[in-house]
């Protein structure tokens, strides 16, 4: 076997072509777009980049065939908020043979080391969580756009070399045309009508805004959790400009209290149904079929990412904006099912508010570190 890091635009192509070998016989599985993956190494449309740095690898075989890809990375802003350095390693892909799988893990591994790393996490994203984060565990069912798929022998490639469970990531599924539980309901019309309470939809004309206020409620929500980074608008805006393709303004919804920002829910059309006939690729014609895709519409929606602030947890902010968002959803017949993206095992509150909206159990993937 035969380790290659990529360089130039032929290993490039190899590197995105590796995923199409592995899968080509798994009718699930849903090629994300290649200009996504490539955008992720591109510090021209990653700005994890300026504080930070990452490589890959290709794997062939003694008849020069592709068996398998890894990347390699450092985030300057979280590896040193860890026990020890810790870097992570992503785009793991890989047939079904342990010898090949550890030369990937080893040829990481070794890079890191070299840059001072103690640990790696994987398979994380040189990126926000949001995408291509996890090992899928349980759950082998169709992904929604961004989440990560893999072969359920993965695990054991992962529990062999010695990565043990940092987490679990718990997604939830709802059945959209299903009744809230009364208790939500209850809770959700109160909060609505509550003096100085203010429920707005996402105004592209106004994004800027909308992205301050993001910010303000995303970093104040998390900042108490362990190796917490706080996001910065350029990774934002890089993010809602990612979303503009497939985004519907009503599907992204923001609570006001008193006109402070409080609390959001990012949920998107479920892109990968559009673009699984488009086998990763996004050229003229592909591009045509995405927009005929996208006008015949989709049936399952994706809630990227939820927030609170401290200070508004547990006043029901939530149950106000599914409300809302069921409001608009109903009367359009289209959509089925709402994917809760993950959230982490340890995140009980949040954890709670799927339960209480009556979620049930969708798929779980698990952030695994090894240290060194």
């Amino acid at each position: 076997m035969t380790i290659v890091e990529v360089s130039d635009k032929k290993t490039r192509k190899q590197f995105l072509q590796t995923p199409q070998k592995i899968y080509k016989n798994d009718p699930v599985w849903v090629s994300p777009l290649e200009n996504d993956v490539e955008a992720v190494f591109d510090p021209s449309k990653n700005n994890f980049h300026q504080h930070g740095k990452i490589t890959r690898w290709i794997l062939k075989n003694d008849k020069n065939e592709l068996i398998g890809r890894i990347a390699a990375f450092i985030n300057n802003e979280k590896a040193y908020s860890n026990p020890v350095p810790t870097g992570g390693i992503g785009f793991f892909e890989c047939i079904d043979n342990k010898e090949a799988a550890f030369l990937l893990f080893d040829t990481a591994k070794e890079w890191l080391i070299k840059n001072g790393m103690q640990a790696m996490d994987g398979p994380i994203n040189f990126g926000e969580n949001d995408t291509f984060w996890g090992l899928l565990v349980e759950g082998f069912t169709h992904p929604s756009f961004g989440m990560n798929y893999n072969p359920p022998y993965y695990y054991q490639f992962f529990k062999d070399y010695g990565f043990e469970t940092l987490y679990e990531q718990i997604t939830n599924h709802l059945d959209v045309n299903k009744p809230f539980p009364e208790r939500f309901t209850k809770i959700a019309e109160w909060v609505a009508k509550k003096p100085g309470y203010e429920f707005k939809h996402l105004d592209v004309k106004q994004i800027d805004k909308f992205a301050d206020d993001f910010m303000e409620i995303y970093n104040d929500a998390w900042k108490d959790f362990q190796s917490f980074v706080p996001i910065n608008k350029k990774t934002i805006r890089e993010s809602f400009e990612k979303m503009k393709i497939i985004m519907d303004e009503k599907l992204i919804w923001f609570a006001y209290v008193n006109g402070q920002p409080a609390s959001f829910v990012i949920i998107l059309p479920d892109a990968n149904q559009i673009i699984k006939p488009l086998k990763g690729k996004l050229g003229i014609i592909e591009k045509l079929k995405f927009l005929y895709y996208r006008w015949k519409g989709v049936s399952r929606m994706r809630a990227i990412v939820m927030g609170t602030k401290q200070d508004f947890q547990k006043h029901g902010l939530e149950s106000a904006m599914f409300i809302k968002l069921k409001e608009y959803v109903l009367p359009l017949k289209q959509y089925e099912e709402l994917e809760l993206s993950w959230v982490g095992n340890f995140n009980d509150k949040m954890l709670a508010i799927h339960e209480a909206t009556g979620a049930t159990f969708g798929k779980k993937h698990l952030t695994l570190r090894k240290q060194f």
